[in-house]
């Protein structure tokens, strides 16, 4: 019987439960042996595995090195989902520089590199910092440059630093998120911050809604997609608003959270779109 394991974090929650457990049934349904464990788990027998899918390790960013390890030698045994090129490419958000370079619409990214020293010069305007290996808003701070130059300093002493102009539209309009499963869009739901908050993340107090997607919003996001240095079977993509056009945020082919729950249909799109894969 074919054998498929669902890659996670050893801290389970609710929000990772409801992505992890959907899909494992529905490939249980597919007719495959399926199960779920953290990524750094030795004795899940990922190169025995005849599909490893990447989902809920949201753990990656604190030890990025040792997850793309594991990623590399799981990539040489077996099929891994999304592509080892994909997942190292997309864990270092150098990747929106890039992305800005083809020509894609992106919000304006400096990356400044570790060890370097702060620039005299950080904006004229709010701007962002974060790390550029992060996830869910950690290390992300939003102020004046002047009162973020320590910040910066020290944030560089860790790693390479982004730093981004404050997106005003977020306050008012959220950000955008598309979900594509295998190939074609499945769903999309808009992300809001609290009131008075920058942080669109449910963790920071932001919530969820439903949301259509423009004909322009697709476009922004198909161009992205295609800058990616593989296929993938899933993915998502973080719109926001810059002068009323929409630029992308961020592009999740790594371990988003797809939304499962907003989507009846969506962990049977995700099922098919990973057994595809198996040929």
């Amino acid at each position: 019987m074919t054998r498929v394991l669902v890659a996670g974090s050893r801290v389970r929650s609710e929000r990772s439960d409801a992505e992890t457990r959907p899909l494992v049934a529905a490939l249980t349904a597919c007719g495959v042996e399926a199960a779920d464990a953290p990524w750094d788990d030795d004795t899940a027998g990922w190169t025995d595995a005849d599909l490893v899918v990447v989902r809920t390790t949201w753990d990656y960013t604190e030890r990025r090195d040792d997850f793309l390890a594991w990623a590399t030698k799981v990539d040489a045994a077996t099929t891994l989902v999304n592509p080892l090129a994909v997942l190292t490419w997309n864990s270092h958000k150098r990747y929106l520089v890039e992305l800005a370079g083809a020509g894609v619409p992106t919000v304006p990214t400096t990356l400044l590199e570790h060890g370097t020293a702060v620039p005299g010069d950080l904006g004229r305007g709010p701007v962002v910092v974060k790390p550029a290996v992060s996830a869910g808003g950690r290390g992300t701070h939003l102020g004046h440059p002047e009162d973020l130059r320590d910040t910066v300093g020290e944030l560089l002493r860790g790693g390479d630093v982004l730093v981004q102009p404050a997106v005003e539209s977020i306050g008012r309009d959220g950000e955008v998120s598309l979900i594509r499963l295998g190939g074609a869009w499945s769903h999309a739901v808009r992300k809001l911050p609290a009131a008075g908050g920058f942080l669109v993340h449910e963790k920071h107090g932001g919530h969820l809604e439903d949301h259509t997607p423009t004909t322009r919003e697709v476009e922004v996001a198909e161009a992205a997609l295609a800058r990616a240095p593989g296929d993938v079977a899933a993915a998502r993509v973080d719109l926001v608003r810059v002068d009323g056009e929409p630029v992308v945020m961020e592009l999740e082919l790594i371990e988003p959270e797809l939304f499962l729950r907003r989507a009846a249909a969506a962990p049977d799109r995700l099922a098919d779109a990973l057994l595809a894969r198996l040929g």
